[in-house]
């Protein structure tokens, strides 16, 4: 596949034009259309149901403490044709509408169809929308890699933006399998035009606060109750994994769209670590009250016990995973893009205070 770079001069870019941010009342999104909104701009945010207005009350509030604007429009990554109206004028497009959840009952329905078909549906939209130069799309290191023993496997044992998942399927992390679908259709409709370029953000496991009090629901949080709720007071297992602060990963997105010279895929991750390590960061600021877990599981108890708590920990994850460094190169979207990443002690610490004063937790 290539991933072929428009050579329009992206310098031409009018920041006075609307952009647009699918998914707005998303997790990143949120942190996204604040910057957007906070450089003076004009976001045309595509929502589900515009009337919904708990759904957008906190869009509301950052665009009246802000010096852009905010207007809303109704759109479904299923019905085709429904960013017509949202894209219009715009000259870059933000995608970052896509299911992530471990919580389905048909793979095919829930989790690659709406990610593969949305994808679809918004590119091909900004194909047929004159304005539009450049398209951010928010994809994933899952595109990348299905296990921490993908990293070993990978060429230097570090994935790179050179890495494409291969090991994820229907079956076995679906998840994963729809985020390398949906962006390997990104690349082929952006390589089938010349009007406008992509380029892909690829977080890692996304921590931080939520804008959206509805957002703490979100897997990410589903995680981070585990570590202080009770669940992990025996311990935690070491499962290979990076994380990103979803601050970063919004900024990464603004770069993306605003840089003349940013091109292909980007690794958006901060921190390779594990979900021990996660707990263990907090200890110092909530080990007293909280019961966060003190010491790694071993392996084998996982093996046993992991199953029967949870249907994602398989025997054949646990082995994938479990005790395995995560590696990934990161230097890419700090040397182009100029991002600098929170420590990891800020990200994870601004995270569960989220759910302690929502009362989670």
């Amino acid at each position: 596949m290539s991933t072929y770079y428009k050579t329009t001069d992206m310098k031409n870019i009018d920041k006075t034009k609307p952009v647009l941010v699918t998914g707005a009342t998303g997790y990143v999104a949120g942190w996204l259309v604040k910057k957007l909104l906070d450089e003076g701009m004009t976001v045309h945010a595509a929502v589900r149901n515009p009337n919904k207005k708990n759904k957008i009350a906190h869009l509301e509030e950052l665009a009246a403490q802000s010096k852009g604007t905010i207007k809303y429009f109704k759109s479904d990554l299923l019905d085709e044709g429904s960013y017509t109206e949202a894209m219009k004028d715009c000259e870059v497009v933000f995608h970052t509408a896509s299911p992530f959840t471990s919580k389905y009952k048909d793979p095919q329905k829930d989790l690659i169809d709406p990610a593969v078909k949305g994808t679809q549906n918004v590119l091909e939209t900004a194909s047929a929308t004159p304005s539009v130069k450049r398209v951010v799309v928010t994809s994933s290191c899952a595109a990348i890699y299905t296990d921490a023993v993908d990293c070993a496997k990978a060429p230097g044992g570090i994935l790179t933006e050179e890495v494409w998942n291969t090991t994820s399927s229907l079956n076995y992390q679906p998840y994963s399998y729809s985020k390398t679908l949906a962006e390997k259709k990104a690349w082929d409709l952006a390589d089938s035009q010349k009007q406008w370029d992509l380029i892909t953000i690829n977080p890692s496991l996304v921590m931080g606060p939520p804008l959206n009090p509805k957002s703490n629901t979100s897997e990410s949080f589903s995680l981070l109750k585990q570590l202080a709720d009770g669940t992990s007071k025996m311990g935690a297992p070491k499962l290979g994994m990076g994380v990103v602060d979803v601050r970063d990963v919004a900024e990464a997105h603004y770069q993306a769209a605003f840089t003349p010279d940013a091109k292909g895929r980007y690794i958006t991750s901060a921190h390779n670590t594990n979900f021990f390590e996660l707990g263990k960061v907090l200890l110092p600021k909530y080990g007293a009250k909280y019961p966060l877990p003190k010491k790694p599981l071993p392996k084998w108890l996982v093996m046993i016990v992991g199953p029967m708590l949870n249907k994602a920990l398989t025997k054949k994850f646990i082995r994938n995973n479990m005790d395995i460094e995560w590696k990934a190169d990161n230097s890419k979207i700090q040397n182009e893009l100029g991002i600098t990443f929170r420590p990891l002690k800020e990200t994870m610490e601004d995270s569960l205070q989220v759910l302690i004063d929502q009362k989670i937790i």
